[in-house]
């Protein structure tokens, strides 16, 4: 199966005298997972929503293989942040007959739900009413509706929220296997550990234009690529080799500065030369969720957000745009 392929130039959505996208540009490739990411309100669902034909952009193009998305194209499958199902019938009936509206045959919706709900711990609950479901069991019922078809262009609107570690697990591992199946899969999450696992390039939003864009480590490199993870007694001293980031009981993150060694050795040398009781170091590549608090801050929504006074780790030394 080959994935389908995303195009979106100079997108504009405006509602009333307010932009909330503002002529953004990007692509996703054929069997790509990418990362569309941003705080509450930058435009990640409204550019879901004009791509799939649900609301008409002010300006711009977006398209699928090269055309505008219409329902009769098939080969979508949508987890919307706002779940939908048919709360007083039974499982098994709900997602047969959407497994039939997205075009298989009776006996085969059933197989194929029968397996799933098998595969996710669900198969005593099949001749339960949806209702009588947790929400955390009915989030996994309706992702399966959503690849019961194998779509070829997945988009998956915040699909392990509220889900403990465990389903979380669960439910990545069956978007890896739509990925290795070829499916394309556009990704929107709060959660950096998700788009560290799945995704081959981001696009982060904020106030509806392109903040960073690229692969995961273009973006960390346009943040300043790494910083120095230090376990440490005591304060940490001034250097012309870092900046101070944050300092959080034992622990010491300080961003290089232009002429500190790419190891960071000068680093360690000169916190043990200046008497500091250093008990571990490391080099490592700018966190995605601190690049989250350096371009949103404390604006980002409550569930976006760092607990207040944590400080951003790096500055961008560019922003990526998009293409």
């Amino acid at each position: 199966m080959s994935g389908a392929s995303i195009s979106v130039r100079d997108f504009v959505m405006r509602f009333g005298d307010r932009d909330v996208v503002d002529g953004l540009s990007f692509d996703v490739a054929p069997g790509e997972t990418f990362g569309l990411l941003g705080s509450n309100g930058s435009g990640k669902t409204t550019t879901i929503r004009a791509l799939l034909g649900i609301t008409t952009p002010t300006a711009g193009s977006l398209t699928i293989d090269g055309a505008p998305y219409r329902p009769a194209t098939g080969g979508i499958g949508y987890l919307p942040e706002e779940r939908g199902l048919y709360r007083k019938e039974s499982v098994i009936d709900v997602m047969t007959y959407f497994g039939m509206l997205r075009g298989l045959r009776r006996p085969e919706a059933v197989r194929w739900s029968t397996g799933y709900l098998e595969r996710i711990g669900l198969a005593d609950r099949a001749k339960l009413r949806v209702d009588k479901l947790s929400g955390g069991q009915q989030q996994k019922v309706q992702l399966g509706i959503t690849i019961m078809d194998r779509p070829r262009l997945l988009i998956l609107d915040e699909p392990t929220k509220g889900l403990d570690p465990v389903n979380r697990r669960l439910l990545l591992d069956l978007v890896d296997e739509r990925k290795a199946d070829g499916a394309t899969v556009i990704l929107v999450t709060h959660h950096m550990d998700e788009v560290e696992r799945l995704c081959d390039r981001i696009l982060l939003l904020k106030d509806g234009r392109a903040a960073a864009y690229g692969t995961i480590p273009d973006v960390q490199d346009a943040f300043g690529g790494a910083v120095a993870r230090v376990l440490l007694d005591g304060s940490v001293p001034p250097s012309p080799l870092y900046r101070l980031a944050r300092h959080e009981g034992h622990v010491a993150y300080l961003v290089p500065r232009a002429a500190a060694a790419p190891d960071g050795s000068d680093i360690l040398a000169s916190l043990v030369t200046a008497g500091v009781h250093v008990t571990g170091f490391e080099m490592r590549r700018i966190p995605l969720d601190e690049i989250f608090v350096q371009v949103y801050g404390h604006d980002a929504g409550a569930d976006d957000a760092h607990p207040p006074g944590r400080a951003p780790l790096g500055t961008p030394a560019r922003t990526g745009a998009a293409a």
